[in-house]
């Protein structure tokens, strides 16, 4: 199975933009990585703004380039507005569901919590972390895991969850009640960028 590798803190600083959504990469130094960081200024073409956007995009949901350009297509064929259906394509993933539900500090523990087969999908175990959840999708905590230490402190950390998503921790059980909306999600990136980055290889 392909997962995302690497250092993520030097991957929000060359692209100047958190991919933990938490900014805190760019806390201490908001340059690019190098010696020359500091004083290095990056003129973009078209398509490297369109690059770097989809860069942005695929780093945060920690998808491979062929998961992120099949889940593109997908949008591509569906009804909507193609930018907007890809995000809720990308959020609908269960790894993300669960990241958004606060039972793991980032989209990484997320997706380890789901390959070691912790959480139920309707009372089923589902340890594919890119499994659809559709609307109305119950998951939980398998019983063994409720007392985890590390999802309790993710629990603790989480501040507040979106409006799509409900999660109960006294059952440690939620639900994915709806598609977001895009005023819910991300306002750094631009989707738009990507559509047209796929375009040209259309």
């Amino acid at each position: 199975m392909a997962r995302m590798t690497g250092p993520v803190w030097r991957q929000s600083r060359r692209l100047g933009f958190s991919v933990l959504e938490t900014g805190e990469e760019l806390t201490k130094r908001s340059y690019v990585p190098g010696q020359h960081g500091p004083t290095k200024r990056i003129k973009r073409s078209n398509y490297g703004q369109q690059l770097a956007e989809k860069q942005k995009i695929r780093f945060m949901y920690g998808l491979n380039e062929k998961q992120f350009a099949n889940t593109f297509y997908k949008a591509v064929q569906a009804k909507g507005i193609t930018g907007t259906v890809f995000l809720q394509l990308l959020e609908s993933r269960l790894d993300n569901v669960v990241y958004r539900m606060g039972l793991a500090r980032t989209r990484r523990g997320a997706r380890q919590l789901v390959n070691h087969g912790h959480i139920l999908v309707n009372g089923k175990k589902v340890d594919i972390p890119s499994f659809h959840c559709k609307p109305g999708t119950i998951i939980e905590v398998k019983d063994s895991m409720k007392n985890s230490s590390a999802i309790k402190d993710a629990m603790e950390a989480t501040l507040n969850t979106p409006a799509f998503v409900t999660f109960d921790a006294q059952t440690m059980k939620g639900e994915y009640v709806r598609l977001p909306e895009r005023s819910e999600l991300n306002q750094e990136i631009n989707e738009l960028l990507v559509v047209e980055y796929y375009n040209r290889k259309m």
